[in-house]
């Protein structure tokens, strides 16, 4: 039997159901916040990442999935190509690529799958689903504002709310500027050098190339060393400082809590001053929920013009997760209204044009209707119905269809009336 690839699933009915619950809330979230949704592909030119999240990071060093393209065009051989690991480098290309900087400020949202060569756990995967969004422009436009920051964070704030997420905390930290991050990192080289030698290897090879990501650490016998080490707080220079104090500033007014975390830095190259992440108990050791970020100079990383930024990837496997904890996909799914019971030889065509002007209806938008068959007994018909939640079933036989009225029962209450066919969907969303 072939098996869906290691650190893949399928996603399946019931569960779909929060899914989509997950995903209508957050469009509806972002319409309320002035976002616009963008699809990118699902794969870009390897150069991408590794200029846009950074060759010493563990995602292109090590998890990303890669390979030579062999197309028929001459302008296709040889290319690199990787399946998306993260969104905000796409965007950001796109937002290049197209010009969107003559548009002023641009507010983007993406919903799609990721992949990453990691070891499959509880709620990681190497497909996964990530729920982005991006807020870049020129700095005329408003982008580099630290009301973009806490804004940012305020519509996840209620995003989470919204979908369910309680318990949840804010991390908060900068990482200040470019300059201040390469003070901070000769520092920590030097902190580094005298105890490396007694971290795990990844950190060995990090104190080395990129010591900011020594912070990425989860193995607990390196957690000791790394609170003694300096922290970005220590190197900010002013205007980083001034803006993250505004950004606390304003969350405070509009009071959405957070907690100062100073190891946090987030696993990417490209962020600036604001670094952020929504944690939740539930998760165990990997937490994390959603985190992200400003990224000031990321579309200049790419070749384009100067274009401060701030977005924020959710992880949508580990948010539905946290909130299966409180809601069963059960809760959400919409059961039938209707269930139609056609009795008897000939019936299925009266049944499905009923059902047709039923879900036609203008009264009837949102109606949920499910058909049975003429083979099928009222025995059954009736327990097929009650099985999938139905709160209704309509008999369509002989009789009913030469009156033009069906016996209509409500399941629950045990309720049966003989109902008009023009009178059948006032009668349904009435109750």
């Amino acid at each position: 039997m072939i098996k869906s690839p290691r650190g893949t699933r399928d996603l399946l009915p019931p569960d779909t159901a929060l899914w989509n619950f997950v995903e209508a809330t957050v469009r509806d979230v972002f319409r309320a916040y002035n976002f616009h949704e963008i699809r990118t592909p699902i794969f870009e030119s390897t150069e991408l990442f590794a200029r846009g999240v950074g060759e010493e990071t563990d995602i292109v060093s090590k998890e990303m999935f890669t390979w030579e393209d062999r197309g028929r065009a001459e302008s296709d051989k040889g290319q690199s190509l990787t399946l998306r690991p993260e969104n905000t480098a796409g965007i950001v290309r796109a937002y290049i690529e197209h010009k969107l900087w003559e548009r002023g400020l641009n507010k983007f949202f993406s919903i799609g799958p990721m992949f990453r060569r990691e070891r499959p756990q509880k709620g990681r995967y190497r497909q996964f689903y990530q729920i982005d969004a991006e807020v870049i422009g020129p700095a005329a436009a408003g982008s580099q504002s630290p009301a973009r920051d806490a804004e940012i964070l305020e519509l996840l704030a209620t995003l989470l709310d919204r979908v369910g997420i309680t318990g949840w905390t804010l991390e908060l930290n900068s990482v200040g500027c470019p300059e201040d991050r390469a003070k901070f990192n000769e520092a920590l080289r030097l902190a580094l050098a005298p105890v490396v030698g007694k971290m795990c290897a990844d950190c060995q090879r990090r104190a080395v190339t990129n010591p900011l990501r020594v912070f990425d650490c989860k193995v607990p016998e390196d957690q000791p060393i790394i609170e003694t080490l300096p922290t970005i707080s220590q190197f900010l220079d002013e205007s980083c400082r001034a803006h993250y104090e505004e950004v606390k500033n304003i969350l405070n007014a509009v009071g959405v809590p957070y907690v100062e975390n100073q190891r946090l830095v987030r696993g990417l190259d490209y962020y600036t001053r604001t670094a952020f992440e929504f944690t939740h108990g539930g998760l165990g050791a990997q937490n994390a929920i959603l985190g992200g970020g400003r990224y000031d100079g990321l579309s200049e990383a790419l070749g384009g013009p100067a274009a401060p930024g701030i977005g924020f990837a959710i992880g949508e496997d580990r948010l539905v997760l946290s909130l299966m904890e409180t809601a069963s996909a059960e809760s959400v799914v919409r059961k039938p209204d209707v269930y139609i019971a056609p009795l008897g030889a000939g019936m299925n065509r009266h049944a499905a044009r009923l059902a047709r002007e039923l879900r036609r209806h203008e009264l009837a938008a949102n109606v949920v209707i499910e058909l049975g068959d003429e083979a099928f007994r009222l025995k059954k018909s009736f327990e097929a119905a009650d099985k999938m939640g139905a709160r209704y079933i309509l008999i369509v036989g002989e009789n009913e269809v030469a009156a033009d009225a069906f016996a209509l029962k409500h399941l629950a209450s045990g309720e049966q009336v003989t109902v008009p066919r023009g009178e059948l969907a006032q009668r349904i969303l009435r109750t």
